[in-house]
């Protein structure tokens, strides 16, 4: 294997860079915010809530404080509570699972497909006279087989609610991420690809009465300024945050467009290679807020590529059925084997908008160099 490092480092993300080629345009925003004095909100948020609304086709936007509470405000609005079940995937990032229990409800995992979304196969032997819902998550930026999701959904009557975070703006057969369900709940971390500058999330919905009470409650619960109609909780999206974001969104295509060029670049330069490399089926399109490969000796190339200088990371090591939080929900090692295995395999590549081609090669050459697989490597021109 090679020894010589990249002659520079390559992050994983790189926000520095958004925000320095942005920054004009963040200081004007944050400045203006400032002037008018408004920081909770008024019209600011409601042009957010409009544009994503015609991004996505809904009806209805509301915007809240994080992908999480809309995931638990969506599921508190459809009904969802003590005593039901919701079946989810165990290889999310633990918010929707906590945003299961949080609510009272008992989350029901079913394993997953070789892409690491839910397995529509194993739905149906999941459900029981409790369930009440289908949380799928559409990981990587990836949507998931919701042709077939909805069919078993309807068949037994159950709520579809989306947990979209990491797939804003991504697509299956030609139906936008979020618009499957009752409800799309999505976040604005800022590590998403339409991100804010902290914590912000927002849900998708044509359920006008829902999308009311949801504003209602993420301002605890009140109808005007002195009545509380029902208990609450503060889940709004502050000004800032909105400002931002509908800058932000009008940038999102060229971010689209340069993560799966990025994408489909990996591809082709990993595509002989002994390792799993994510792919779009015809069906998809897929935004890639993650590129998350599976190869055997995970970490041992982790660390070939982080002494070179290529920061990775793992979405997400220990399943959410093996976590200690979960350990009331009864299950142990073996209970997912396709969720299992892929968390020792899985390794998320830097993708980023900001990385350019050399630095995608060189990547790949690393891999490839791991992977003793020569041939190949010689065809990648620096």
């Amino acid at each position: 294997m090679a020894d010589a490092k990249t002659d520079h480092q390559i992050p994983y993300v790189n926000l520095a860079a958004q925000s320095e080629e942005q920054f004009d345009d963040l200081m004007q925003i944050i400045g203006q915010v400032l002037k008018q004095g408004a920081f909770v909100g008024g019209q600011k948020v409601a042009e957010f809530e409009e544009k994503v609304a015609d991004y996505c086709g809904a009806s209805q936007v509301i915007a809240l404080n994080s992908g999480t509470d809309a995931l638990m405000l969506a599921m508190l609005v459809a009904g969802v509570g003590r005593g039901d079940e919701v079946i989810t995937p165990p290889n999310s990032f633990i918010a929707s699972t906590a945003a299961i229990v949080h609510i009272g409800a008992r989350p029901v995992f079913v394993d997953v497909l070789p892409d690491q979304n839910i397995d529509p196969d194993k739905i149906e032997a999941a459900i029981t006279p409790h369930t009440r819902a289908i949380m799928p998550v559409h990981l990587t930026g990836r949507v998931c087989q919701m042709d077939r999701i909805i069919e078993i959904a309807d068949r037994h009557g159950l709520e579809i609610i989306e947990d979209a975070a990491q797939s804003f703006g991504s697509a299956y057969d030609g139906r936008m991420s979020g618009r499957f369900g009752r409800f799309g709940c999505f976040s604005a971390h800022p590590l998403k690809n339409l991100n804010a500058l902290g914590d912000a999330g927002f849900i998708v919905t044509d359920d006008e009465a829902a999308a009311q009470r949801i504003r209602r409650l993420r301002n605890h619960g009140m109808s005007d300024r002195v009545t509380v109609a029902e208990w609450g909780l503060v889940s709004r999206m502050d000004v800032l945050q909105a400002a931002v974001l509908t800058y932000r969104l009008q940038k999102l295509p060229d971010v689209i467009e340069r993560r799966r060029n990025n994408a489909a670049l990996y591809r082709k330069l990993l595509r002989h290679a002994d390792l799993f490399v994510p792919d779009c089926a015809p069906k998809e399109f897929n935004t890639f807020h993650t590129f998350v490969i599976q190869v055997q000796s995970r970490d041992e190339l982790q660390k070939h590529l982080a002494a070179r200088g290529i920061k990775t990371t793992i979405h997400y090591p220990i399943p959410i059925h093996l976590q200690p939080a979960a350990k009331d929900l009864g299950h142990g090692q073996g209970d997912f084997p396709v969720t299992e295995r892929q968390a020792q395999e899985i390794l998320t590549l830097p993708i980023n908008q900001h990385i350019d081609e050399s630095d995608i090669k060189a990547v790949a050459r690393e891999i490839l160099s791991f992977l003793n697989e020569g041939s190949a490597n010689d065809k990648i021109s620096a």
